[in-house]
């Protein structure tokens, strides 16, 4: 592919500097809460990078952010940049492996458990990953944990949707109806029968010809999450909750980690590669309950 190196090179810059904006704007909002958080200090982002493997060759790594806040009781925004070979079992997998194994991966993960239980939890990841092949993936999806806020027709539900659609019908109409779809069918739980949460928007694979249009995309997308979720969490996270309201939103993370562990592709991808433990499993609750 021309120029490879480049694409590389602003692939990873753009990744960082967007977590860098959301970590800007989650710890605004540590600052910014009321009086229900006054007995708590504002929270902020601990960095810790990590490298992969045993250190006897470079293959690459990345830097875990961290915040146990008041607002965010835990979140992470990490970013990596991980280079070497799959497995023989593994490569199998992934297109464009079995010729080469060889791979390089770069991206964005992020994981956001707010305390005001009436305060959506969200998830967001985007990636570029280079086989013999060259794609992108990820997307953005909102998780409410109370009961009252898990429907298609909230309010907050409609607010993301809006701006994921947005951010996909910029580039094309046919995006958002077939991301959302994907987002739906990928995040359920089929023992439970139920979603993870109320939806938005996942696409993997992504390669449409033009790296040019799906970066910019890619980069849309990262955007819309950083422009309305923290807007999102400002409307709730001030709004009073009672034991029984915390003890919904307990439960319903159950079901988020139940998730994360049976089912979700990037976990494994992760332990898979040689990815660094806490980052990883850094996407489950603080707290869950299974009654």
């Amino acid at each position: 592919m021309e120029n490879l190196d480049e694409k590389k090179s602003r692939a990873k810059a753009w990744f960082e500097k967007l977590r860098d904006e959301i970590i800007a704007a989650f710890e605004a909002l540590e600052d910014k809460a009321g009086d229900l958080y006054a007995d708590m200090a504002p929270g902020r982002f601990e960095r810790t990078p990590w490298t992969r493997g045993d250190g006897s060759e470079d293959q690459g790594g990345g830097v875990m952010s961290m915040i146990n806040g008041r607002v965010f009781e835990k979140a992470g925004v990490h970013t990596s940049t991980v280079y070497g070979e799959f497995s023989e079992e593994f490569r199998k997998q992934i297109p464009g492996a079995e010729e080469d194994p060889r791979f390089w991966a770069s991206g964005i993960s992020l994981i956001a458990h707010t305390r005001n239980p009436h305060a959506p939890a969200a998830h967001m990841n985007t990636r570029m990953l280079v086989t013999t092949k060259c794609w992108f993936g990820g997307g953005g999806d909102l998780n409410p944990m109370h009961p009252a806020y898990r429907s298609d027709d909230h309010e907050d539900t409609q607010v993301f949707l809006a701006a994921m659609q947005s951010a996909c019908d910029v580039h094309d109409a046919t995006y958002f109806p077939k991301f959302k779809k994907w987002c739906d069918d990928y995040f359920w739980l089929p023992h439970r029968n139920e979603p993870r949460g109320v939806g938005g928007i996942f696409y993997d694979r992504h390669d449409s010809g033009d790296w040019e249009a799906d970066f910019a995309f890619t980069m849309d997308v990262g955007k819309a999450f950083r422009d309305i979720y923290p807007v999102l969490v400002a409307k709730r996270m001030d709004q009073p909750w009672s034991a029984d309201d915390r003890e919904k939103q307990l439960v319903q993370r159950g079901r988020y980690a139940e998730f994360n562990l049976l089912y979700d592709r990037g976990t494994t991808f992760g332990l898979k590669t040689g990815g660094n433990v806490n980052s990883i499993l850094s996407s489950l609750p603080p707290e869950a309950k299974w009654p």
